[in-house]
């Protein structure tokens, strides 16, 4: 590590850091970021981190200050305003904008000041919107409101010649644009191919400083380009005459290079603070030229925004000033407060020295990204935003887009990077980050291909990262002023140690291969068994239990849903850990208790007096019929876990008997007998959990002792002893005792396993999922355990009255097939 840092100085050390500041990035993290201590966070562009420090002058100020609203009268609400005023000119010299010229809205974030311009802007049926295919979609969002006054929208790809032939970058003759015109709905006039715009109308051309989802930086040129050039421009638009107005979206270029509004007078800018300094949210502005605030034509009036109003008749007179026109209601104005400190830490460490900190750490991790290379010799990343081989680092902000590529050619799944980026303790973002255009654009993804993913299911912030072949996202991670060289090498060395596969490590990415030989001699047998009745919640070990054509008799029989529909488990309610459950077949009842009821719960297996009436639902995809229990049974559960919730239970179709009830399809619905997810049994071998133990204990980078994983931390049903570790991974069939049964493959594992089942508490160390992470890995799943399906369930249709099939501890495991 030191010797790679003293490498990264050598070529980086003039820029990293901050020199000419009271402190060094050391000491800033050290004493202003204590929170992150062990911790990689690299979502700047999604939202920076705010300093300890300002946090503290925050409350200082206002704790030490009474602020009023400014819209009442008095002292203290006058120095309200004075301080909303200052706060004003702190946002245009940000923007190096003159207060003669410019104009500063305080909005309820970046998104609501893109809203503002497109409800207020002057459209008309001759009216363009035109913007980059790299927008966000709240720019998007836009063209709602100028399609809607019949207007025309286009989305155009820009192509800057000058790092090809070496022309100017404020000459039009260097842009190259090509369009995209947007289908119109039905209901809308379409306007010939050919015809031109009247040139008293107004159109608004939009861009991003910087693109959130690539990084790239689009030339502030632009601005002056289509406002003065736009006709040659361009040329063979239909739409180049009229008014042309400019909109940059700085919301994520604004946190390191501010648009500089004296030498690119652009008519609308949108900055958003939680981006610059982490704090406030929910608080943007709209730094708009007094020309063009005047050309806005608002519709709404609020509090605030009008001098006077009569209530039975149509009859309002607005107020004059652009910020009080356009500024609804009472200003969030403490937050608004709170901004001069973190403007004080940005002015304090200078823009200028921020741009060259982050740049450093953004070129070295590119860098070494696109040296990376598996065993094989092929690389393993793709970077976005064009070719970053010959671009110079200036055409980027401090964030990298990119997917994985694996040895033999197919993609790592985005969702899998960011899972195991989570248990190595590293915050990054994946996904399209609300970019359509840019996503589609940079991953070569076409119409067709956009559209079957919409068919197949695929929804922003859904696991569908890979469908028919391709990626549907990327991986993004992006720098803020406090990050520091340890976060980008910690980054790096993830990537190596989780993706790249070396001919040494033959492990790596996938199951390890070991002399898995099924031996009798080793007496592998049956060591436990364990019913979950009712999902999630704790279950009981039995020495012997009855078989059904579901499973093991009663196992996850019901569920807890709250009171919005969701079915809870241990992700959501750890507290269901807590819940634990017995079943008394010779009494014929289920036994509910919790530390947090005085009382038990019992609730009678047949003909209970608590069933209410019998629905079919939906869940996951699948069509049951359940009984509904009445208040007395859920609010006792909802005191257990402490949450609103109601118990369900799978019921047999009416025209079978309960003891002999088996799964039937019939017109209308699958008749499901319990909830499980993916299989009836879960079983777990003693031999891979010990050595899994093993590793855990082997990891000496802890920083503090993991205890010993047992068995139940898997939520097995079924517990073997006596095989060899990973064994069970290449069982296709098996017995146990005379019964039969098949493998469905591996149990693919997630958080729940950290939780601590007699506690309900998380591990700090995120264990043992990440230990499983390094080693467990198939195709983006982590496996451990297999799901198996009993293969004699038409055995449990013939028994008789009185007769049972059953699992018994001490059985033999044997392998069949």
């Amino acid at each position: 590590m030191e010797e790679e840092k003293e490498k990264f100085l050598k070529e980086f050390g003039k820029d990293y850091g901050y020199p000419n500041a009271s402190k060094s990035i050391e000491e800033i993290r050290a004493t202003e970021f204590k929170r992150l201590d062990g911790l990689v966070y690299l979502d700047h562009a999604g939202a920076t981190l705010y300093s300890e420090l300002q946090m503290e002058e925050v409350m200082k100020d206002l704790t030490s200050n009474v602020y009023g609203n400014p819209h009442s009268q008095g002292d203290m609400c006058s120095a309200t305003s004075d301080c909303v005023e200052a706060a004003r000119q702190l946002v245009l010299d940000y923007c190096n904008a003159s207060s003669k010229d410019y104009k500063c809205i305080f909005t309820a974030g970046a998104t609501a000041a893109l809203k503002l311009v497109g409800e207020a802007f002057p459209w008309s049926s001759d009216s363009c919107f035109m913007y980059t295919m790299e927008n966000h979609n709240s720019v998007l969002g836009i063209r709602e409101y100028a399609l809607g006054k019949k207007a025309a929208a286009f989305a155009i790809d820009i192509e800057e010649f000058e790092y090809r032939n070496g022309l100017s970058r404020s000459d039009a003759s260097s842009i190259k644009i090509s369009k995209r015109p947007v289908q119109r709905r039905n209901d809308m006039r379409s306007r010939e191919e050919g015809e031109a715009c009247q040139g008293n109308a107004y159109n608004l051309f939009a861009f991003p400083s910087e693109c959130n989802f690539s990084g790239m930086k689009f030339s502030l040129d632009l601005v002056n380009i289509i406002k003065n050039d736009s006709e040659r421009v361009l040329e063979g638009l239909p739409f180049c005459r009229g008014k042309w107005m400019v909109l940059i979206d700085a919301a994520k270029g604004c946190a390191t290079q501010p648009p500089d509004l004296t030498k690119f007078p652009a008519d609308f800018v949108v900055i958003s603070f939680y981006k610059i300094f982490g704090y406030p949210t929910g608080l943007g502005a709209l730094v708009v030229r007094a020309e063009a605030a005047d050309l806005l034509k608002k519709t709404y009036f609020s509090g605030g925004t009008v001098a006077a109003s009569i209530a039975d008749i149509d009859f309002v007179r607005r107020r004059k000033g652009i910020e009080a026109s356009f500024e609804d209601g009472s200003q969030s104005f403490l937050s608004i407060a709170s901004i001069r400190h973190g403007f004080k830490i940005v002015n304090n460490l200078t823009v200028s020295a921020i741009v060259k900190h982050t740049t450093s750490l953004t070129t070295y991790v590119r860098n070494k990204l696109l040296t990376l290379k598996h065993g094989n010799g092929t690389g393993i990343c793709i970077l976005y935003g064009g070719d970053t081989q010959k671009m110079s680092s200036h055409k980027f902000g401090p964030t990298i887009a990119f997917n994985l590529i694996r040895q033999d050619g197919s993609w790592f799944g985005y969702r899998e990077v960011e899972k195991l980026a989570s248990l190595s303790g590293i915050q990054l973002r994946t996904g399209c980050f609300c970019n359509p255009g840019a996503c589609s654009k940079q991953l070569g993804l076409s119409h067709l291909d956009l559209l079957s993913n919409v068919e197949a299911g695929h929804v922003c912030w859904d696991d569908n990262d890979i469908l028919h072949g391709k990626p549907t996202g990327a991986v993004r991670i992006s720098f803020g002023y406090m990050s520091t060289y340890e976060d980008a090498e910690k980054f790096v060395s993830f990537v190596i140690n989780s993706f790249v596969s070396m001919p040494s490590l033959a492990t790596n990415g996938r199951l390890s291969e070991i002399n898995n030989t099924f031996s009798s001699s080793r007496g592998i047998y049956l060591k436990s068994i364990t019913v979950y009745p009712i999902k999630s919640c704790a279950g009981f070990s039995v020495d012997s239990w009855p078989l059904s054509s579901a499973g093991l008799q009663h196992d996850r029989e019901w569920l807890l849903k709250s009171t919005s529909g969701e079915i809870l488990t241990q992700k959501k309610a750890p507290e269901m850990c807590l819940v634990s459950t017995f079943i008394d077949l010779t009494q014929g009842i289920l036994v509910v208790e919790s530390p947090r009821c005085e009382m038990k719960l019992k609730i009678i297996l047949e003909k209970d007096p608590y069933y209410g009436k019998k629905q079919n639902v939906e869940l996951r995809s699948k069509r049951y019929g359940v009984l509904i229990y009445d208040n007395e049974v859920n609010i006792w559960l909802s005191n257990a876990i402490g949450r609103p919730c109601n118990l369900i239970r799978s019921c047999a179709p009416e025209n079978q008997s309960y003891a002999n009830r088996k799964e039937i399809v019939d017109k209308d619905m699958e008749n499901k007998l319990n909830f499980v997810n993916e299989a009836q049994f879960l079983l777990i071998s003693e031999g891979s959990v010990s050595d899994l133990n093993n590793r855990l204990r082997s990891n000496e980078h802890k920083s503090q002792c993991v205890q010993p994983i047992d068995s139940l931390r898997f939520r097995p049903n079924l517990v073997i002893s006596g095989a060899e570790p990973y064994a069970e991974d290449h069982w296709r069939t098996l017995n146990i005792g005379t019964e039969k049964f098949t493998s469905l493959g591996g149990c693919n594992r997630c958080q729940m396993i950290n939780l601590d089942q007699r506690t309900g508490q998380a591990t700090t160390l995120k264990e043992p999922l990440a230990t499983l992470a390094s080693f467990r890995r198939v195709k983006g799943k982590i496996l451990f355990g297999v799901l198996l399906r009993y293969d004699n369930a038409d055995k449990v249709g013939r028994l008789k009255d009185g007769e049972k099939l059953l699992l018994q501890v001490g059985q033999r495991v044997y392998q069949t097939g």
